[in-house]
């Protein structure tokens, strides 16, 4: 088999298939194992590889010839997830070690059942052979003395085979060498059932790992939904190392995990295996960007947690759903601000709120600015926010770069009293003690969801562990607006003037 070496780019991933040193290696003669990917499209032709599923092939291959033992790898729903690590990888690991003893698991025993009898077929086919001639399974009943129903399946003249279990399921006096775990929670209603998760963390503990040995590999893919499911779980127990670099796939963590995680907006910043820029989704032709943000504007929580990898809890939110909204500005405007916060890492966003407030001391945000783009790009945004909704007083808080984003502010918007200030109190404890005056006093405009949809999936899904989150910026900044209105409550405030 003649094999050449192959360059994927798009969709912002840059993919290389035989890399020297890092990952997949050009065959040393015609009889060495295929790489994954390659094995993939052998077997099944109608199989069409995105750069990513090359990344994640690549790291599945990785975990296949045992450079990995722990992995763990989440993805957004109907991005081949299963297809990949359930299907075809148990066919090619049983190739690369016909002795292998290999156990997949999902929510059900049916589920687990078909994909067994799908890895089945590729063993029978011709295709297979052509890859893995000395892995042979029984073909109807010869020959006898050999397993095969749906739920197991031996290999001829070998230790190895494959069995399938539903979660809960049995799996008594059978050691695995390789365990592979996909979506234990049927759906969103079992991932929120304090009972089913405990029930499913029992099973792991006293099931899975009971059936594991030194040597054991043990694989789980996962769309999230909770983050107290067993991928949670397991992070709070157990080191979990995220998976940015190739070299990484050479150095494992000794006694703990690997964690790929594929956003299917990307937000997290870029890595080598994945290089894209946030904002851009993981499978453009099949979830593109203006599907997954109608996703997120129905439900940011669920979004963050499926979609994303992200979950918390809907009962840990600081926030939530709970902002009130308004149609339109009352007659009775006593004054228009702003308050900025800069970005203060590459990762930061700048949040920028323009708000009204009324003589009844409630604020009503009128625009906003939430951008992740550098300086000399926000910089004309805010000046322009500032202009266009009439603002009289700006704050800007920043502890790196204030005064200089503050002076170029200003001098777009020469009518605007600009001042920038140094936040030295602690921005946990602020954000949590003014929640409850943030939710009280302000409003933001119907269909802000769709306006700013970045600014309100982070608000409302803003955790009260605040080391659990991501982002603080959004929430930084309107708890900065309230404590600036608070604070002038006591002062003498002009009634009954609009400003234009």
């Amino acid at each position: 088999m003649v094999k050449k070496t192959e360059s994927i780019s798009a969709g912002g991933f840059s993919a290389e298939i035989f890399v020297p040193g890092i990952g997949t290696l050009l065959p040393p003669d015609p009889g060495a194992p295929p790489p994954f990917a390659e094995f993939a499209r052998g077997v099944y032709p109608f199989l069409e590889l995105q750069p990513f599923h090359r990344v994640y092939y690549r790291v599945l291959e990785a975990f296949a010839t045992g450079r990995i033992r722990r992995l763990i790898i989440t993805m957004p729903p109907q991005h081949g997830k299963s297809v990949g690590a359930t299907t075809l990888l148990p066919a090619y690991l049983l190739g690369l070690d016909p002795d292998l003893r290999v156990a997949i698991a999902s929510y059900s025993g049916s589920l687990a059942s078909k994909f067994n009898r799908r890895v089945q077929r590729i063993l029978d086919s011709r295709e297979y052979g052509a890859f893995f001639p000395a892995t042979c399974i029984k073909q109807g009943t010869r020959p006898p003395g050999y397993i095969r129903t749906s739920e197991e399946v031996e290999v001829i003249d070998h230790r190895g085979g494959l069995l399938s279990v539903g979660r809960e399921g049995s799996l008594t006096g059978n050691r695995v060498d390789c365990f592979i775990l996909d979506d234990l929670y049927k759906d969103a209603l079992e991932a929120n059932s304090p009972l089913v998760r405990a029930n499913c963390w029992e099973w792991y503990t006293s099931v899975v790992r009971t059936r594991m040995h030194n040597t054991s590999r043990e694989l789980i893919v996962f769309t999230r939904w909770h983050e107290e499911d067993l991928i949670g779980t397991l992070m709070r127990r157990e080191p979990v190392e995220e998976l940015r670099t190739w070299a990484q796939l050479d150095s494992p963590p000794a006694d703990g995990w690997l964690h790929l995680n594929f956003e299917a907006l990307k937000s997290s910043p870029p890595t080598e295996l994945d290089p894209r820029r946030p904002g851009e989704a993981l499978w453009e032709e099949q979830h593109g960007a203006a599907l997954l943000e109608a996703k997120r504007r129905l439900d940011p929580v669920q979004f963050e947690a499926m979609y994303q990898g992200h979950p918390s809890a809907r009962e840990g939110l600081l926030y939530g759903l709970n902002f009130a909204e308004y149609d339109d500005l009352p007659h009775e405007i006593v004054r228009r601000a702003n308050y900025t916060d800069t970005a203060d890492t590459g990762d930061d966003y700048l949040c920028s709120i323009s708000y009204a407030v009324d003589a009844d001391g409630v604020i009503y945000v009128v625009d906003a600015v939430y951008s992740r783009d550098p300086m000399e790009q926000t910089e004309p945004l805010v000046g322009d926010l500032l202009l266009r909704t009439g603002t009289r007083q700006a704050l800007i808080e920043s502890n790196n770069g204030g005064r200089g984003f503050a002076r170029a502010v200003q001098a777009l918007a020469r009518d605007v009293r600009v001042e920038w200030f140094h936040q030295s109190a602690n921005k946990e404890a602020r954000i949590l003690s003014n929640a409850a005056t943030a939710l009280h006093l302000m409003r933001w405009p119907r269909g802000w969801n769709l306006r700013w949809p970045e600014l309100y999936a982070h608000l409302t899904t803003y955790r009260r562990k605040s080391r659990a989150n991501r982002w603080h910026d959004a929430a930084d900044v309107v708890t900065g607006i309230v404590e600036h209105e608070v604070e002038d409550r006591g002062r003498k405030r002009l009634r009954g003037i609009r400003f234009a």
